[in-house]
């Protein structure tokens, strides 16, 4: 280490211009740039007691700048300037050492002598400084720290960053160990008692002893010793400080103190070794948390969900409003929406001057003007108080949704009170989480944290491990859903409140009473897909939860609630919501022979071409529709009846003919594939998978082929559906291979699910080879259930010839299980000869 010695004389300055004079002759400071590992990297700072003395100085520099020394490598490359300077402490600090030394001997009243500046040694970790000094034989060193901190009590040196604390120095009476360890300042001190020689006795130091050695350093506060019994070398004790700047001045002047035997310190004396503990405070709140989770677990939970219900459900009800009302879609600003109007009013007039019809909505306004009375039906109900339901209830492709949505309901959708709710992704969801964010999507319930759910429920568990009992972190898929639709009612019902006025006349109301007066303000919530895919696992705890939610809107008169539903035992779900309560129904059926052909020719018109008249083309020719340059169009009056009038079938009818196919031959092709998604889902895949088996199935396909109704109770009586037949015929329906009629709720018939099923029934059944499997099928399945009753009878038998005597009671009961064997074994030679018959079809076609 480099060493610079810097003689200073009484003309010339020690730091400040005019103060190199001291008080008493001449003053000689020797200044040394010194690491904080000691003199020489020893650890300790040598000092003759004779006459050198060592001062530390605290309250320097703040005592957190200690966190950098982490960074050793950017200390041991390049120091800086505060170790290499100690007069930097002026500058970064609060005041140089040596100015505070020089000042004080040159204004003492004590009579100090010669007084020579060593060394100081700075100490970053601690905020402070050691200084080491010379004196003569007239002075000794307690006198200098006498003087320095008379000095220190008179002017107050203050720390700037600190106000209330301000310099103070004391005399080091031990040996202080100077060291550059990661061990931050604390105020708990830890004090061992050593003896001055290895293998001598020491004296442990009683808390009155200690309390007189360490007290003028600063206020204890606890002084704890070790307990008698302890087996633990050295002995030490524990000192705890009210202030950290005094334990860290206490350290620095009592390490390494020898106590004398008057002292107390024995007959060879006491070595103190002073280090610093790390206090483990344990705080009563925190003790009592950690002590008690079964109540504190629980409570924070709470909390939690207070404030989030606090901070996030506004958020989402505004969220909610912003999706119903479309506050931030950009194509129902008004700008946009008049460019969108101009622009389609002039692509209608178009069409109309070259086609010279009033394309409408590509043929549809044919089947709303046969609809209208449905129409009327539902936006009259939209008027009145009534708090029940309006369902809406058909078979899939018949127009549901744009019969309410676009035409029933379309002012509600032009002035944003209109929320439609679709159940098809709610249900297709998979997962807790996944379904959370399908039903948020639907109303808009932002933000959803729906993947806080799974981590919620791991929490949960580790919780409930600990304690026994669930903290009440994750909730149930039942709360969140209860959640996004209470926020979504709220929604609702400010939307139907916001049009009330101070200056109506019924101002008076209260929201509920003016809401229930005023049944045309109401918003709309429209359920889509209502149980779609009923039948899964999990559907009937999201269906009832959002019959529960529609209930709560319309016995509130929140909202009006309309369900669109392909199932046709909706009643039995919707019941439970609203039991005391007579639905308002409308089934919608298939259209009319009438209205679909013309359906199927104002589509031809609307998705025609619009190609250029050829130049040999007539002016007569070039006015006529597309629709009447066709010819063929006579046939549709022979395959609509075929066909049906559901609108999805017409549709596809329509789009075929179109691109240049004849009605008939479009309309077997409609009927081809029909049978070939009949063969494919009820009849080839078997009953594993499946509520209903292929041979039930195909009894229905064989009976319906022949007639266009079967009676209800004769399917059930039939063999096929002896066993479950209700159930097999309810999962039919849903799968809507079949459609039951009821009447006064009772079911009555059984007709083809779609009207175009009656001809793919007769088209299966006049494939001789595929009739004749699943007649083999239904005949081998037969011929098992009569050799189980042949079995069951037999064994009855057995057990009545097993009595020791045959009562005269007994034999018409033995003559009738005789007759019954009879029977079944004449029905099974009956079915094995149909059997070898439909067996030489399989071998002999194709």
């Amino acid at each position: 280490m480099m060493h610079r010695r810097v003689l200073l004389q009484a003309s010339r300055p020690l730091l400040t211009p005019g103060r190199g004079l001291l008080a008493h002759g001449q003053v000689q400071l020797v200044r040394r740039a010194t690491a904080e590992a000691g003199e020489g990297k020893s650890g300790h700072i040598t000092a003759n007691p004779a006459t050198e003395g060592i001062l530390f100085f605290n309250n320097l520099v703040p005592v957190n700048l200690s966190v950098f020394r982490r960074f050793t490598w950017i200390l041991n490359r390049r120091k800086s300037s505060i170790l290499r300077h100690e007069d930097k402490f002026a500058t970064v600090g609060t005041i140089a050492p040596t100015t505070v030394v020089q000042e004080a001997i040159k204004n003492s009243k004590l009579g100090l002598g010669n007084v020579n500046v060593v060394e100081v040694l700075p100490r970053l970790k601690e905020g402070g400084a050691f200084l080491k000094f010379t004196h003569d034989a007239a002075t000794d060193a307690a006198t200098v720290a006498e003087a320095v901190r008379l000095h220190l009590k008179e002017h107050h040196i203050r720390a700037w960053w600190n106000p209330f604390q301000t310099v103070r120095a004391g005399l080091v009476l031990g040996r202080p160990w100077v060291e550059d360890l990661f061990r931050l300042p604390s105020r708990r001190l830890r004090v061992e008692f050593l003896p001055p020689q290895p293998g001598a006795e020491v004296a442990e130091l009683s808390q009155e002893q200690l309390y007189s050695f360490f007290r003028p350093y600063g206020k204890l506060a606890d002084i704890v010793t070790q307990p008698s019994d302890s087996k633990i070398a050295p002995r030490f004790a524990y000192l705890d400080f009210a202030r950290l700047g005094k334990a860290i001045m206490a350290r620095n002047c009592l390490h390494g103190y020898t106590i004398t035997e008057t002292q107390g310190g024995g007959k060879l004396g006491t070595v103190f070794r002073l280090s610093y503990e790390k206090k483990q405070s344990p705080s009563w709140l925190s003790s009592w948390i950690f002590g008690h989770p079964r109540i504190v677990i629980p409570i924070l939970a709470a909390l939690i969900a207070g404030i989030t219900v606090a901070v996030f459900d506004p958020l989402r009800t505004l969220s909610i409003r912003a999706h119903i009302t479309r506050s931030f879609h950009i194509e129902d600003n008004v700008i946009v929406r008049w460019f969108k109007t101009q622009s389609d009013d002039l692509i209608k007039r178009v069409r109309e001057l070259r086609h010279g019809v009033d394309t409408g909505e590509a043929g549809m306004q044919v089947v709303w003007d046969d609809r209208k009375s449905e129409i009327e039906m539902i936006q009259s109900w939209l008027m009145e108080t009534a708090d029940t339901f309006i369902i809406v209830q058909g078979p899939r492709g018949s127009g549901k949704k744009e019969l309410v949505v676009d035409h029933a309901l379309q002012h509600k959708r032009e002035a944003h009170k209109l929320l439609i709710v679709d159940c098809k992704p709610i249900q297709d969801a998979r997962g807790d989480a996944s379904t959370i964010a399908a039903a948020a999507n639907e109303v808009g319930y932002r933000p959803v944290f729906s993947w806080m759910n799974n981590i919620s429920g791991l929490i949960d568990l580790a919780a409930q491990g600990m304690t026994g009992v669930k903290a009440g972190f994750s909730e149930t898929l039942e709360n969140q859903l209860s959640k996004i639709w209470n926020n979504t009612a709220s929604a609702l019902k400010s939307i139907g409140l916001e049009d009330r006025s101070k200056d109506d006349i019924d101002a008076n109301l209260t929201d509920d009473e003016w809401l229930e007066a005023h049944p045309e303000r109401r918003p709309v919530v429209v359920i889509d897909n209502f149980l779609h895919k009923s039948g899964e696992d999990g559907a009937t705890l999201v269906y009832d939860k959002i019959a529960e939610w529609a209930a709560r809107l319309t016995t509130s008169n929140i909202a009006h609630v309309v369900f669109l539903t392909n199932d046709v035992s909706f009643s039995k779900s919707l019941s439970k919501a609203l039991p005391d309560r007579v639905f308002r129904t409308i089934s919608l059926g298939d259209c009319s022979p009438e209205t679909a052909k013309r359906y199927v020719i104002n589509h031809l018109d609307f998705d025609a071409a619009e190609n250029k008249a050829s130049e040999d083309e007539s002016e007569e020719t070039m006015k006529l529709t597309p629709s009447q340059k066709r010819t063929d169009l006579r046939e549709l009056d022979d395959v609509i009846p075929l066909l049906g009038g559901r609108l999805t079938d017409l549709e596809f009818l329509a789009r075929r003919i179109k691109a240049g196919e004849a009605p008939s031959k479009a309309v077997q092709e409609i009927i081809d594939q029909s049978a070939s998604e009949i063969l494919k889902m009820f009849l080839l895949l078997g009953s594993e998978s499946k509520e209903w088996s292929s041979q039930q199935a195909w009894t229905l396909v064989r009976s319906l082929a022949h007639s266009e109704a079967l009676r209800f109770n004769e399917v059930l009586m039939l063999d096929a559906y002896k066993s479950g037949g209700d159930k097999a015929l309810a999962a039919l329906e849903q799968a809507e291979l079949i459609s039951v009629q009821s009447l006064n709720g009772r079911p009555y018939s059984i007709k083809p699910g779609r009207p175009v099923y009656q001809p793919a029934f007769q088209r299966l059944v006049e494939d001789k080879v595929l009739a004749a499997k699943m007649d083999l099928a239904l005949l081998v399945e037969a011929i098992g259930n009569e050799n189980k009753s042949i079995d069951k009878y037999e064994q009855e038998l057995h057990l009545l010839g097993e009595l020791p005597k045959q009562p005269g009671e007994l034999s018409h009961r033995l003559n009738w299980l005789l007759h019954k064997i009879e029977d079944s074994q004449i029905k099974i030679e009956d079915y094995e000869k149909q059997g070898a018959g439909l067996k030489k079809i399989l071998l002999s076609e194709f």
